[in-house]
């Protein structure tokens, strides 16, 4: 089991990880066109519901939870930024670092599969976060279900390389803590963030 000491032990005794830990912060995945294209179709799909149409933020869970694969895309200039988030322990149980399934319901700690709309900010036990609702069946409890965007220790370059995975939420988009900042003040309430496999 991967805990806050054994990882700290890891990473002390790696210090070369801190070196290519920059390689993760941010980078731009080569099928920019595809999740542009499928931003857009939900933008279209979703209308009214969703504001704000500039950004779009896509949660690719088909890559494993090492990979870069929270992408917040700029749709009018085409540009995608990639970031480690993690998924709920009830999609993954063996903690494999892959997401196995989704989960809408109450108690199965586990991430939802569809689009979200970004709504108010909020101070809580893992500091500044963001509340989500859920506007597909498979994610309709997200707020009751308290899924929301926060950071978390669990959540960082080193351990990615350190294990070869990041560790798991409840069922939240957890980010590292250097990362939250660009995801809460880039998307802001009134957008789009689809949790999906591409």
């Amino acid at each position: 089991m991967l805990t806050r000491r054994s990882f700290l032990a890891s990473a002390a005794a790696g210090a070369a990880l801190s070196i290519a830990a920059p390689a993760f912060a941010e980078t731009v995945p080569a099928d920019t066109a595809r999740l542009l294209a499928r931003a857009k179709a939900e933008l279209e799909r979703l209308g009214a519901a969703i504001p704000n149409h500039d950004l779009v933020a896509v949660a690719d869970y088909a890559a494993a939870s090492k990979s870069p694969r929270f992408h917040i895309l700029d749709i009018a200039g085409g540009t995608v930024s990639s970031l480690l988030v993690a998924h709920g322990r009830g999609s993954d149980p063996g903690n494999s670092g892959w997401v196995k399934a989704f989960s809408n319901a109450f108690g199965s700690n586990a991430s939802s599969e569809g689009a979200f709309k970004t709504a108010e900010f909020y101070s809580g036990k893992h500091g500044r976060s963001m509340r989500l609702d859920g506007l597909d069946p498979g994610n309709s409890n997200a707020r009751d279900r308290a899924i929301v965007i926060h950071s978390a220790w669990y959540v960082n370059p080193a351990m990615a390389l350190a294990a070869g995975r990041i560790g798991r939420s409840e069922g939240c988009f957890a980010f590292s803590d250097a990362d939250l900042p660009k995801v809460l003040d880039r998307l802001g309430p009134g957008r789009l963030l689809l949790s999906t496999k591409l």
